[in-house]
C-alpha cells in the first residue's frame, strides 16, 4: 500500500506531503490543487508502464494515455521562478509497505522510491532524478540532468551514484528519452545489470497498479465485444467487464441488492444479449420482467454500476484514483457508495483515492477514513496549495462528533482554519 506521495515544486505544490490510507478523501475548493495531485499519481503510472517522458507528459494515444494537464512550463510550480538550479523541478515520492505485484506475487517488504524532474525554464536547469531502496538492497541514486525541453526535444544525460558502496566504480551511461528510464540504470552490486530482474519488475508493477477512473455514461451504454473484460477509465467493456463478475458464484445476487439499495428498481438480475454483430450489451432485469437497458438507464446507476464492476472484478488494480465520486449519486445515497468503497478496500486490500465536493460523504465516512483524508487549500493571495489531513485541524475531532464533517465542509470552516493557522505559522515563523 502506498503510504505518502510527496510534491515538491509540482505545479501548485512547494513542498507538500499527502498520507494516504486504504481509502483517502481529498476535498477542497475548485482549483486548489486536487486534479494536480492526481496528476502526480498519474505521473508515477507513466514512470511504472515503462512510457517515455514525452510519451508522459504529451500522451501516448495507441495506449489510450491522456497527456498530464498542462504544457511543460506549467509542470514545475507556478511560482518557482526565484528557485535556484540545484532546486528539483518536480518530486514525487512514494512510500510503500508491502507493496505487492498481482501478476507475480512479488512482496517487496518495506519500500521507498522518489521521482525527480526538471527542465529548463527562464534559464535555469532543473534536475532529474531517481533513488530507490528496500529492505533486501542497499540504496542506489539514480541522477539524471540536465533535461532540457529544447524544440520540443527531450534531452537527458545521466550520472549513476551508488550511495551505499563506495568503492564501487560509478558508471557513466546516456540516457535517452526514446526508452522507460526504469531499464537505464544498474543496480549497486550487480554490475552491468539493468533493472530488470524481479526487483524491478516489483518496483514497475508497484508504480504501474494503478488506475483512473472518469466513468463516462456514453461509453458505458456502448455495447462490448465478447473476450473484453477489463473496465476501461471511462467506462467502455461495462457489459462484458460486469458480465464477468457477475459469472462468480454468488455474486449475481451481490450485485443486484447493491443496485437495488441504490434505485427504485426491484433489480433481480443482469442480462447480457448480443446483437447481430456479435457484440455484448446490457440490460437490468427486475422481478416483474421489467428489462430496462443500459441505453435508458440513468447516469448515476450506470456509473455506480461501473464502481460495482471495478471493485468486484477479478483482478483488481494496487490502486484506484477516483475524481468527483459524488457525480450522479442522489445525496440520501451517498451512505451506500462510501460503505461498499470502504468495505472492499479493507476487505481486498485495493486502494482507493477520492476526490469530492459532497459534504454527506464527510458526513458518513467510517473513522479509519476519517484519519486517512485530507483537505487541499490553496494560501489566500498565493497559486501555493497546501495538502493537511483533516484529523489535524483544530478541535475537528469534537466538531465532527457535535456538528458532523459536513456541516463543517459545508461552512467553510476547513479553509478557515487552515487560513488562520497557517497565518499564525507565519508569523511565528517572522518573528524568529
Amino acid at each position: 500500500m502506498i503510504t505518502s506521495i510527496r510534491l515538491v515544486n509540482f505545479k501548485n505544490f512547494a513542498d507538500e506531503t499527502l498520507r494516504l490510507g486504504p481509502f483517502t478523501i481529498l476535498v477542497g475548493a475548485n482549483a486548489s490543487g486536487k486534479s494536480n495531485i492526481r496528476d502526480a499519481f498519474r505521473f508515477l503510472s507513466g514512470i511504472g508502464r515503462g512510457y517515455t517522458l514525452a510519451e508522459i507528459f504529451g500522451g501516448k494515444r495507441e495506449a489510450g494515455w491522456k497527456p498530464i494537464r498542462g504544457a511543460m512550463n506549467e509542470i514545475v510550480r507556478f511560482d518557482a521562478s526565484d528557485l535556484s538550479p540545484t532546486d528539483p523541478g518536480i518530486l514525487a515520492m512514494m512510500q510503500t509497505q508491502g507493496a505487492r505485484s498481482l501478476a507475480s506475487e512479488i512482496y517487496l517488504g518495506h519500500a521507498s522510491f522518489s521521482l525527480e524532474v526538471g527542465l529548463r525554464l527562464n534559464g535555469k536547469e532543473f534536475r532529474y532524478s531517481i533513488e530507490v531502496g528496500h529492505s533486501r538492497e542497499p540504496s542506489v541514486e539514480v541522477q539524471f540532468g540536465p533535461f532540457r525541453v529544447q524544440k520540443e526535444e527531450l534531452r537527458v544525460e545521466s550520472k549513476t551514484v551508488y550511495t551505499t558502496d563506495p568503492d564501487h566504480p560509478a558508471s557513466l551511461r546516456a540516457n535517452t528519452t526514446d526508452q522507460p528510464f526504469l531499464t537505464q540504470y544498474v543496480m549497486p552490486g550487480r554490475t552491468q545489470r539493468l533493472l530488470n530482474d524481479q526487483d524491478s519488475v516489483a518496483l514497475r508493477d508497484a508504480l504501474a497498479d494503478m488506475r483512473f477512473l472518469e466513468p463516462s455514461p456514453e461509453r458505458m451504454r456502448e455495447p462490448s465485444f465478447p473476450g473484453a473484460t477489463v473496465l476501461g477509465d471511462c467506462g467502455e467493456n461495462l457489459s462484458t467487464a460486469l458480465q464477468e463478475v457477475r459469472a462468480d458464484v454468488g455474486r449475481q445476487e451481490t450485485l443486484a441488492s447493491w443496485l437495488q439499495e441504490l434505485t427504485p428498481m426491484d433489480v433481480e438480475d443482469f442480462e447480457f444479449p448480443l446483437d447481430p454483430s456479435g457484440r455484448t450489451h446490457l440490460t437490468i432485469r427486475e422481478k416483474n420482467n421489467r428489462r430496462v437497458s443500459a441505453y435508458s438507464a440513468s447516469d448515476g446507476t450506470l456509473r455506480f454500476l461501473a464502481m460495482l464492476t471495478a471493485l468486484f472484478c477479478k483482478n483488481p488494480p494496487g490502486l484506484y484514483f477516483l475524481e468527483e465520486i459524488d457525480t450522479g449519486i442522489h445525496p440520501v445515497r451517498l451512505y451506500l457508495l462510501m460503505d461498499l468503497i470502504e468495505r472492499q478496500a479493507a476487505k481486498r486490500g485495493i486502494q482507493v483515492v477520492a476526490t469530492t465536493h459532497a459534504p454527506t460523504l464527510l458526513t458518513v465516512m467510517n473513522d479509519d477514513t476519517f484519519e486517512n483524508s485530507s483537505v487541499v487549500y490553496r494560501l489566500e493571495d498565493k497559486a501555493d496549495a497546501i495538502i493537511r489531513p483533516l484529523a489535524t485541524l483544530p478541535d475537528v475531532r469534537d466538531l465532527r462528533q457535535d456538528q458532523g464533517l459536513g456541516r463543517l465542509h459545508e461552512s467553510g470552516w476547513m479553509e478557515n482554519m487552515l487560513f488562520f493557522s497557517e497565518e499564525k505559522e507565519n508569523e511565528e515563523a517572522d518573528g524568529e
